[in-house]
């Protein structure tokens, strides 16, 4: 168990750097595997979604057995910032922060990257711990937890690793974080490891068990530390998920020709549905997985080794139902900026710009209160 999380600046302070009504911010997450961009202008108690971005770039690929970023996808990765930096100097971006994660935590030639971005893309990365990370992701997803029930379990499966929190929440009261923990394996990772399908006249199934099992041992750990079971029994406990593995064991399980987030975003998840598709998915192929609609091509080798992280998880905490979050690290960012909790070194590297009113056409698809965190 990594522990707790920490607090945050003076009160004060927050109310000096919050953004200011009609100014635009912009997360950036970059991830072991993905490259996300949110870009959102701050309103009367929240803020409005006007632009977004997201790109499989695959930063981390290799790094579990290497410790460097490649040359390749280092400069996918750069393609995909170049793209982002274009995105908010057309939007009038004038707060941001870009992040990044798992992969450049591991990689020794992190910093030569780093510098690239900015050089190349004009992108200032801030490499996050492991305990940041868990701490935005999940106070981005956290307007879906119901705060009825006294406890939660809340995860985000990503590229190079995997958070989890234990949560205790109160009516009226934001959710408080008891203890968190960061486990070395993502769908990258794991699949690296294991490899994307079975081999070697394995049979599907049991390559598959060898996965969930190697995940369970790395979280008993942390099972046995929180110690949640007899509220589990109580139904005192529910169970929260971010990540594109639990996205898409959703769109499949809705049946969705193609992926819509407002489907799936708040939907839920039944345990016995994980093992079902999961295991349906484990008996295919690659070739046969990307058939799938909310699966694809590029997401068809690594699918796999998410479910076996979920299934793990599922399985130590047989909370019975998860519900789904399409959302997290970037709207983590986002509250942060919209409250002025963001570090210090986020303000001044923007200055404040006048912006001209949204087009009808920019029209958000989403509105998200401050009331919500």
């Amino acid at each position: 168990m990594n522990g707790a999380l920490s607090g945050s600046p003076a009160p004060a302070l927050w109310r000096t750097r919050a953004a200011k009504p009609g100014q635009v911010m912009a997360a950036l997450d970059l991830g072991t595997n993905n490259c996300r961009l949110l870009i959102a202008r701050q309103g009367s108690g929240g803020y409005q979604v006007i632009d977004a971005f997201s790109r499989i770039v695959r930063l981390g690929e290799g790094v579990s057995q290497s410790g460097l970023l490649s040359a390749e996808a280092m400069d996918r990765t750069i393609e995909a910032l170049k793209i982002c930096a274009a995105k908010m100097e057309r939007r009038g971006v004038s707060l941001a922060r870009a992040v990044a994660t798992e992969a450049c935590r591991r990689a020794d030639n992190c910093l030569s990257f780093v510098e690239r971005a900015r050089a190349e893309a004009g992108i200032a990365l801030d490499i996050i711990s492991s305990g940041e990370e868990a701490d935005l992701a999940f106070k981005g997803c956290t307007p879906l937890l119901d705060r009825n029930v006294a406890h939660a379990i809340v995860f985000d499966i990503g590229g190079g690793s995997t958070e989890l929190g234990w949560l205790r929440l109160k009516p009226g009261r934001p959710p408080q974080m008891v203890a968190w923990h960061s486990m070395p394996f993502g769908v990258v990772s794991l699949t690296e490891e294991f490899g994307a399908e079975a081999s070697g006249g394995e049979a599907p199934l049991a390559f598959y068990r060898r996965m969930v099992d190697k995940v369970v041992g790395e979280l008993d750990p942390f099972r046995r530390a929180i110690g949640a079971g007899r509220l589990i029994g109580e139904g005192a406990v529910q169970m929260l998920g971010t990540s594109g593995t639990v996205t898409t064991l959703a769109g499949i399980q809705l049946g969705l020709a193609r992926y819509e987030r407002s489907l799936v975003d708040g939907s839920y998840l039944r345990f016995g549905d994980v093992e079902r598709i999961s295991s349906d998915l484990a008996r295919r192929d690659c070739r046969g997985r990307a058939t799938l609609p909310c699966i694809g091509v590029e997401r068809a080798d690594l699918v796999l080794s998410g479910c076996a992280i979920l299934s793990a998880i599922c399985r130590l905490w047989p909370v019975g139902t998860l519900r789904v979050a399409d959302r997290g690290v970037r709207e983590g960012i986002l509250m942060s900026l919209m409250t002025g909790t963001a570090p210090d070194t986020v303000y001044g590297d923007f200055d404040e710009q006048d912006v001209p009113d949204l087009r009808a056409a920019d029209a958000p698809a989403d509105l998200v209160a401050a009331s919500e965190f």
